[in-house]
């Protein structure tokens, strides 16, 4: 067929190398990726790191609607909060200078510290009467929007940085870190809603356990928002310790264990947490291991190390398996019934490696918003 004086038959024909038109389908394409491939690939990945940076910024602005509605709904303050809760979600925290290690843990637990307290006063300075439950409840949200706030600047920064020096291999490792930046950002985000109604998430399951074997004894304060009890097991004496619930809080267990044994020396210590499963693990698994089964930036889980070292305390962990999504929203069926399970290798430990007469302590460890003691 001729179109316009060309036979298409010919200009289609693969098996003729001699056609020019032909080699410039194949060699343009080629120079073109080799001159402005980076660029290409650079405008590509920065139009799919644009809409998770628009979410995330979607994500912290309803965050925050949210958080100054709860607190207009429940509180009814006469003046406008916004610019006061603004100012908080702007704060930082700069970690001690570590040039020389010794001695930095009591540094950073003093920074953090101080923030706690200040963030506490601050959200009781919101209204006059402010009982301690709904000061948790304000405070956990807060520090959810503030979390979303600082995932959308870092992320803006890097990708703004980028995108200004037209360079592709600076944007490579935020585009590998994206989706575990959104599904983190995803997690807080669902959070709230058990924040602002005081039900128990999924991190809560460590002190839902302890809290259960509390049941029925005397309740002694152990630390700051830190409670434990004694009671009986088969001949051992079984200390139990958790957070103060029903409040958000996970207490100060480092502390907390320290003046328990400076009272009672434990022959062995069991922790009992949440902890992050791999891909292909099943939610609400237990799983027993060795070490202090504690998260956060690492002062706790220091402390009771340095605690258990000192007086040759083995320490156990028994941990709930679930994702960080299911960690920090509202707890889900799977995990809460793990509580029996994980229950029972709790006391299959200590029969196993205690005698009649000797003492257990065991530590929920987590957020304990919604469950009591």
């Amino acid at each position: 067929m001729d179109f316009l004086g060309i036979n298409a038959s010919n200009l289609l024909n693969t098996n003729d190398n001699s056609n020019p038109l032909m080699w410039l389908v194949w060699i343009v394409p080629i120079f073109v990726f080799m001159l402005y491939g980076q660029k290409i690939q650079l405008q590509i990945t920065s139009s799919e790191i644009n809409k998770s940076l628009e979410k995330l910024k979607t994500y912290r602005d309803d965050t925050r609607k949210e958080l100054i509605d709860y607190i207009k709904n429940t509180l009814k303050p006469n003046w406008d909060i916004s610019p006061r809760l603004d100012r908080y979600i702007e704060y930082f925290t700069i970690m001690p200078v570590d040039m020389d290690p010794n001695g930095i843990v009591s540094k950073i637990r003093h920074i953090m510290r101080t923030r706690e307290n200040f963030t506490r006063e601050q959200v009781r300075t919101l209204a006059t009467e402010l009982n301690s439950l709904e000061a948790s409840k304000i405070a956990n949200i807060l520090e959810v929007v503030t979390t979303i706030h600082l995932l959308y600047k870092s992320v803006r920064h890097l990708f703004l940085t980028a995108k200004k020096q037209n360079n592709f291999p600076l944007i490579l490792p935020l585009q590998m870190m994206i989706p575990f930046i959104m599904e983190e950002a995803e997690a807080l985000r669902t959070a709230v809603p058990a924040f602002k109604q005081g039900q128990p998430i999924g991190d809560g399951i460590g002190p839902m356990i302890v809290g259960k074997m509390m049941v029925d004894t005397k309740k002694m304060e152990a630390a700051y928002e830190t409670v434990w009890s004694e009671k009986e097991f088969e001949g051992r004496k079984l200390l139990l310790m958790k957070a103060e619930g029903p409040s958000g809080t996970v207490g100060r267990p480092g502390e907390a264990t320290e003046k328990i044994i400076s009272k009672v020396k434990p022959d062995i210590i069991i922790m009992v947490d949440a902890a992050l499963k791999l891909e292909g693990e099943t939610t609400g698994s237990v799983s027993q291991g060795f070490g202090a089964a504690i998260g956060g930036i690492g002062t706790e889980k220091f402390q009771i190390e340095e605690v258990a070292t000192k007086h040759e305390i083995p320490i156990y962990a028994v941990v709930i398996k679930q994702s960080i999504k299911e960690a920090i929203t509202l707890m889900k069926k799977e995990i809460a019934d793990a509580s029996e399970k994980a229950t029972s290798q709790i006391y299959d430990m200590i029969k196993e490696n205690t005698k009649t007469g000797q003492a257990v302590l065991i530590i929920g460890v987590g957020n304990t918003i919604g469950v009591s003691q």
